[in-house]
């Protein structure tokens, strides 16, 4: 685990605006917001889809990185509620996908009473690889 730098609080910032500007208490359908940083420099973000279905913040943001051509990715975050003061670790799902697309990418998280960053590949033990 390692301590956070000034890019990183911007990045938090992100997240915390594009959720700030996409809430929706009475759906729940936009609740969590993400913002992923890219070798390139650029931030992408995304909030969550809520469905039957749906897809996560950290999904979304990666999805719109993508399909902006990008692929080296430095760091990743999300936060939760309307103003997103509260940063959640991604779920299974995103931690596999992370694995996946992303294995060197910082995931900045909640941990020991603080907030670090941590490789994703270090996030899923004995992950399964499509890739082997």
């Amino acid at each position: 685990m390692r301590g956070l730098d000034e890019r990183d609080y911007e990045l938090i910032e992100r997240a915390r605006e594009t959720i700030r500007l996409n809430y929706d208490a009475a759906c729940g359908n936009h609740t969590v917001g993400a913002a992923v940083r890219c070798g390139s420099g650029k931030i992408y973000a995304g909030v969550n889809v809520y469905s039957l279905h749906g897809a996560c913040a950290e999904q979304v943001a990666i999805g719109t990185a993508v399909t902006q051509g990008e692929r080296n990715f430095e760091a990743i975050v999300a936060v939760r509620g309307r103003d997103g003061d509260e940063i959640v670790p991604p779920c299974g799902n995103c931690r596999q996908l992370m694995c996946d697309y992303m294995p060197e990418c910082e995931v900045i998280l909640p941990a020991a009473g603080g907030i670090v960053k941590i490789k994703a590949a270090e996030l899923l033990p004995f992950a399964y690889s499509f890739k082997d």
